[in-house]
């Protein structure tokens, strides 16, 4: 079992940057795959970024593709989402996500055993 913990959210200008990070327990974290997904209000939690065991493979909404960059750091249990050219429409709450057993589709909330509490990312215009 493994608890995830999202940190670095919070207000920020259209255009500016954010970076959020996932904090991973447990000793087996290079075992997971990892997610990141987003729900506005009144909207369906959506697919962000996907990141392999290794990082060998990396996949982005087309929304963020070119803005937003996934990373993990297996040594420190971490993985990372670094927003850049932030616009209004990625207001959401942020949560990363853990998929223990792979041959899930990677897009969809099901594919994934653990989740994080979320973290509120607001970007005014």
């Amino acid at each position: 079992q493994v608890q995830l913990v999202e940190s670095g959210g919070g207000l920020v200008q259209a255009g500016g940057s954010l970076r959020l990070s996932c904090a991973a327990s447990g000793r087996t974290f290079s075992s997971y795959s990892m997610g990141w997904f987003r729900q506005a209000p009144g909207k369906e939690r959506e697919f962000v970024s996907y990141i392999s065991r290794s990082a060998g493979n990396t996949y982005y909404a087309d929304s963020v593709k070119g803005r937003f960059t996934i990373s993990r750091d297996n040594a420190k249990n971490m993985v990372y989402l670094q927003m850049n050219s932030l616009k209004p429409e990625d207001t959401a709450v942020y949560y990363c996500a853990a998929d223990s057993h792979a041959g899930g589709n990677v897009y969809y909330t099901t594919a994934y055993d653990y989740w994080g509490q979320g973290i509120q990312v607001t970007v005014s215009s």
